[in-house]
Order: structure tokens, then C-alpha cells, then sequence
């Protein structure tokens, strides 16, 4: 497995840690938008700065955003005031195609502000480690081909998905590069799409190239943070193959019995609901599934809190204060 800093921060740290993928919901105390944040470093900054000065997190992340790298690519967007932006069509649709597309370079369109945001974490006094926020390969590809038919080629067009798999991986391990590059501690790298895949389709379509992504900016210190909002328990073992040390789930995992899988030198974190504890529960119930979720993993040092997918801007901070609240007093 691959060492990081952030692992060793884990196990270093006196108490139980919590990392909630929580940049949005910093808009409340900045009073941007959205739209500004996914446009604008510096108003993206703002928002990360405001939540770790209400917090003191040991570690800041830039927003998890997973149309940068496709609109890198070409892929037109839906933007708005409140909601992320999401890709809309599809940009390939044949094997000519795929063999056609060009690869955009770290830096290109909207990639350019969350580079531009990481160099502006790094000059935080307090100096936390800085995560930066990607796509994985798989995911990537899905929203160049579109999600449903991508999970369709795999079987039925397999020479179309490896070329566009291929191209997405020369890409982001360019962009991972370029966080390093940019000063980034380690990254988030987000792979929902790849929990719609079966078990061998996790192994063959995201793990291989994940790991090929791995071996270009993993060094001891940076961290490749994998996270799959859609996994499952089943998917685990294919996501092993990656080789990495550090994983991040969302509600589907049972996260108690991954932390009895995986050996103790690998960090998991997760796995509150995004929808229903962070934006739907009062701060009591959010504290009650805050320390339910810290009692069922305590016996596990390599237990990380936290949601299990982004939080939307409109996640109520009551309710992050409720999750600190909980992990300051383990």
C-alpha cells in the first residue's frame, strides 16, 4: 500500500478526525454563489477559508466539481446560481470519434481555478494540508460518452471505452501533476460512476487506471484519495487494486465491515449521508448519527468522519458544527 501524508496526520492525530467534503456550504458565511465559486479562485477560496477558520481543520479541500475536467474536454455544461455544474450531452459517440479527441492540458478552462485555488490554500497561515479535487478515469469517460451508454460499451464497445479511458487517464494524471506542482499535499479523486460497474467491470475499467495515475504522482508524501460515493462492500477487493492507502465512501458501504477488510495501515473515510443527515436532520439527529458512526468504529484508528459525498451550499453549518461538536469530544 502506498504511504501519505495524510494517513500519517491520521495516526498521528490525539482524537478521531473528521473531514467532511464540505466546500459549498461555506458560501453561507461569504455570501457568493455557486456559479462564482466554480468560476472564481479567489471567491472559492473565500468560502474554504471561512469554514477552516470557523472549524480549525487540519486539512482544507478546493470544491469536488466533476465537470471541470470534461468541459476541458469539450463537454458543454449546465451552470447555475445554486446548483453544481453538470455536463450535458455527449461529446463522443463513435470509435473515429474517441481516436479523434484531442487531451486538454492541465490548466485548460475551468481546471485553471481550482489549480489557482490550492496555490492560494497553501498560503493559509496555519499551514493545514490542502487537498486539491479531481475526476477518476472512469467517471471521466462516462461523462464523455454519457453515463448509461458508458456502462453499455464496456461489453458491447470495449475498443471505443479503452481509447477514451486512455486519454481521460493521460489527462488527469497530467492535472494530478499539476496540483502537486501547485503545492497540494494530495487529492480527492472521484469514481461514482464506477460503483454502477460489477466487481471485475471495477477491477478492468477504474482500478487499472487509477493505479497507472498512482504510479505518476505517488511519492510517499502525496495522497491519492480515492473516493466512490456508489460502492459497495462487493466492489471493495477490486478497489484494493489500486494499491492505494486512503479511501472514501459514501452511505451504500458498510463502513464497520470494510474497517474489518482492509488492512490497518490503509485509511476509510466516510459515510453520513449527504441528503439525509447533513441537509434533511436537525443538529440532535446529526449529532446522534454523528457518534453512532464514531461508537460502531471506534476500535479502528484508520476511521476517518465524514460525509459521504460532497455537500451541497445548501447543507445547514448548524449541522457541520454538530458533526465537530461530536469528534472534539471523543
Amino acid at each position: 500500500m502506498i504511504a501519505n501524508c495524510f494517513n500519517r496526520l491520521v495516526f498521528a492525530s490525539e482524537r478521531r478526525l473528521a473531514l467532511p467534503i464540505a466546500t459549498y456550504p461555506g458560501l453561507a458565511l461569504t455570501g457568493a454563489t455557486v456559479r462564482q465559486a466554480v468560476s472564481d479562485s479567489q471567491v472559492q477560496f473565500d468560502a474554504v477559508a471561512a469554514l477552516h477558520a470557523r472549524y480549525r481543520t487540519p486539512v482544507v479541500l478546493s470544491a469536488m466539481d466533476l465537470s471541470a475536467e470534461a468541459e476541458a474536454f469539450g463537454c458543454a455544461l449546465h451552470l447555475s446560481d445554486n446548483e453544481i455544474p453538470s455536463v450535458t450531452g455527449r461529446l463522443v459517440t463513435t470509435l473515429e470519434q474517441a481516436r479523434a479527441l484531442p487531451v486538454p492540458q492541465p490548466g485548460d478552462r475551468r481546471t485553471a481555478v481550482y489549480l489557482d485555488t490550492v496555490r492560494r490554500l497553501k498560503k493559509l497561515p496555519s499551514r493545514p494540508l490542502v487537498l486539491g479535487g479531481c475526476i477518476g478515469p472512469f467517471s471521466l469517460a462516462s461523462r464523455l460518452v454519457g453515463v448509461s451508454e458508458a456502462l453499455e460499451m464496456t461489453l458491447a464497445e470495449p475498443e471505443l471505452m479503452a481509447v477514451v479511458l486512455e486519454k481521460s487517464t493521460t489527462f488527469l494524471a497530467g492535472y494530478a501533476r499539476a496540483f502537486q506542482q501547485a503545492g497540494a499535499d494530495g487529492v480527492i479523486m472521484a469514481e461514482p460512476a464506477a460503483g454502477l460497474l460489477s466487481p471485475r467491470g471495477v477491477a478492468a475499467h477504474s482500478s487499472a487506471y487509477i493505479k497507472s495515475i498512482a504510479a505518476a504522482v505517488c511519492d510517499g508524501e502525496f495522497a491519492l484519495i480515492l473516493h466512490n460515493c456508489a460502492a459497495r462492500g462487493l466492489h471493495l477487493a477490486a478497489i484494493l487494486e489500486t494499491g492505494l492507502s486512503t479511501f472514501h465512501f459514501g452511505a451504500p458501504m458498510d463502513l464497520p465491515a470494510a474497517l474489518e477488510r482492509v488492512p490497518s495501515e490503509v485509511v476509510l473515510c466516510g459515510n453520513l449521508d449527504p441528503a439525509s443527515v447533513f441537509c434533511q436532520a436537525a443538529p440532535t439527529e446529526m449529532r446522534a448519527r454523528a457518534s453512532e458512526l464514531l461508537s460502531r468504529t471506534a476500535a479502528h484508528r484508520n476511521c476517518v468522519l465524514s460525509s459521504g459525498c460532497d455537500l451541497p451550499a445548501s447543507a445547514p453549518l448548524a449541522n457541520l458544527d454538530a458533526l465537530y461538536a461530536v469528534v472534539a469530544g471523543a
